[in-house]
């Protein structure tokens, strides 16, 4: 405060002798400087959203939800007949001894699109996680950095990025379950039975 004032009173004479000639000229382009608005402009209250060099706004959280939904939705599917042998593995270890003489013998037993089993519900559900893990991870990091303040933000990035990203698993993960049992049903249902028949 000391300093925007003494900005001012070294200022404010140059300026209106500024003014003066150029009123004289017509001209009247440079406004005088007030300690008010320095005061204004030096007290702007700090926003995380848009500390950095892209602004954080609605579209920037929906990029992040649908570069999520994309990216977890389309790495799960393709993993989907690991994912089928692994489940059968749990439910029946004495009969699906191994990963590879698993899905061989799934093939052999039910055909070979049976490795496939499940892969609707594993897009939908993988493809809700990871909107909310995305997206609301850059949420709740610059909610807890807003609520922190400029200087603790700094300090403690570590720790608020880690409350961001639990809290963001917390929504995640429950929008997964739902599609997740259903994934879980249909992979390890025995052929032809419901719900395996519907072909998901």
């Amino acid at each position: 405060n000391v300093h925007l004032r003494l900005v001012v009173m070294l200022m404010n004479p140059v300026l209106a002798s500024a003014q003066r000639a150029l009123a004289e000229r017509g001209s009247n382009l440079i406004p005088s400087v007030n300690e008010p608005t320095i005061k204004a402009a030096a007290t702007a209250k700090w926003d995380s959203r848009y500390a950095g060099a892209v602004p954080h706004d609605t579209a920037y959280y929906m990029k992040c939800v649908l570069g999520g939904a994309i990216s977890c939705g389309s790495t799960h599917l393709a993993v989907t007949p690991l994912d089928v042998t692994k489940c059968n593995m749990q439910v029946n270890p004495g009969k699906y001894k191994g990963l590879i003489s698993g899905m061989r013998l799934i093939i052999k037993e039910e055909g070979a699109s049976a490795i496939l089993k499940g892969w609707l519900p594993t897009l939908l559900g993988y493809s809700a996680q990871g909107m909310f893990k995305f997206g609301l991870y850059e949420y709740f990091k610059d909610l807890y950095s807003n609520l922190a303040g400029e200087e603790a933000s700094k300090k403690y990035k570590g720790m608020i990025w880690l409350a961001g990203s639990a809290s963001a698993e917390f929504f995640a993960d429950m929008a997964l379950c739902p599609m997740e049992m259903v994934k879980v049903k249909v992979q390890t249902s025995v052929a032809g039975t419901r719900p395996t028949e519907i072909g998901a």
